[in-house]
């Protein structure tokens, strides 16, 4: 039977565009063949490098000559057309827009067996996992870790960050504005991706006691610079101590501005005190609560963890405190990254 086909305009074009679509294998297919054809290659040797039937090919072959490229789209096995749109919106809808406590069932999130649970007990259709699971990914959804994100909005978050954006924009040359925050360091390595061999886990060794340490520091507004101190808690004394090392580190400046969140420790009886004693010299002020983004050095921190804590293969906590201390040293001055304040703002 006579095989050739002849291509026109942009039929070419097309058909390789699809051949290289990631969407649909049998389109694929389809357009290998037509394409095969039109550079006359026999029906045999398509059938051989294809593994397809000669039935196939003479069907796509008919239904291009009638019909084009757009006859390679064809009818496509299974339910029609008709069935699946409506379920496969609903299922969409339902773990999109509800939980599975909305259904009565005590779960807090969806997984395909639920869905195929409810279809079957609400509208008596009857669906496989599998079949869920494609109409999700049709639909272009995913099964990935979401993004938390604080609930809480402060009502004075505002005029709260009014007041920060005025003082940073006017802040004079013999003053400093420092962000500040805590951050833990733990012998327990945080646990992060990693390259391996597929089908093979690996392995980050842990050692099995946890042992932890904290660092305050500061992030200077203008230079990137940053300022760290450590102990072994996570309270007033460590905030204090930080202050006193600012202080030292900036003896040149009249006033030193702390921009600190809102833990109950950067308020204590004792800070109060101490800022009594420093009383115009060291000026805490206070971000929005709830609203980490609204600090720089948050991201200081992030990196520190992608870069050095995870997956760490450190033995001692004084090994991990050497290495974390290194890289905070050989990333100053920091850059300082912010939307939130200033987008267009440049470090002096």
């Amino acid at each position: 039977m006579d095989g050739s086909i002849l291509l026109r305009g942009g039929q070419r074009k097309e058909l390789l565009r699809l051949l290289r679509s990631p969407d649909d294998p049998a389109i694929r297919l389809r357009a290998h063949i037509i394409l095969l054809l039109a550079d006359g290659w026999t029906w045999a040797t398509i059938t051989g490098v294809l593994y397809c039937s000669s039935k196939t090919v003479a069907l796509w072959q008919k239904r291009f000559l009638a019909g084009g490229v757009a006859a390679l789209a064809g009818k496509g096995r299974g339910r029609k057309t008709w069935f699946d749109s409506f379920w496969v919106w609903l299922a969409v809808q339902w773990v999109t827009h509800f939980s599975p406590r909305d259904f009565g069932l005590l779960r807090s999130r969806w997984c395909c067996r639920v869905v195929v649970v409810l279809l079957l007990d609400l509208h008596q259709v009857r669906v496989s996992q599998e079949t869920v699971r494609r109409w999700l990914h049709r639909h272009e959804l995913v099964w990935r870790r979401p993004r938390p994100v604080l609930g809480p909005v402060d009502p004075q978050r505002a005029a709260k960050l009014r007041n920060l954006r005025q003082l940073l924009d006017h802040l004079p040359d013999d003053q400093v504005a420092l962000f500040q925050d805590e951050v833990d360091i733990n012998l327990n390595p945080k646990i992060g991706s990693m390259w391996m061999f597929r089908g093979q886990q690996a392995s980050v060794e842990t050692p099995g006691t946890n042992q932890k340490r904290y660092l305050a520091g500061s992030l200077n507004w203008r230079s990137g610079d940053l300022i760290a101190s450590d102990g072994p808690r996570r309270n007033s004394e460590l905030f204090i101590r930080h202050l006193d090392d600012l202080r030292r580190r900036y003896r040149r400046y009249r006033v030193i501005h702390i921009i600190c969140d809102n833990a109950r420790f950067h308020d204590s009886r004792a800070v109060r005190t101490y800022l009594q004693e420093h009383a115009g010299r060291v000026v805490v002020h206070f971000l929005p609560t709830y609203a980490p983004e609204t600090n720089p050095i948050e991201r200081v921190w992030w990196k520190l963890h992608e870069e050095i804590t995870r997956n760490h293969r450190c033995k001692t906590l004084d090994e991990l405190l050497d290495l974390t201390f290194a890289w905070l040293d050989q990333h100053i001055p920091m850059q300082v990254e912010d939307q939130v304040y200033f987008p267009t703002k440049k470090a002096a």
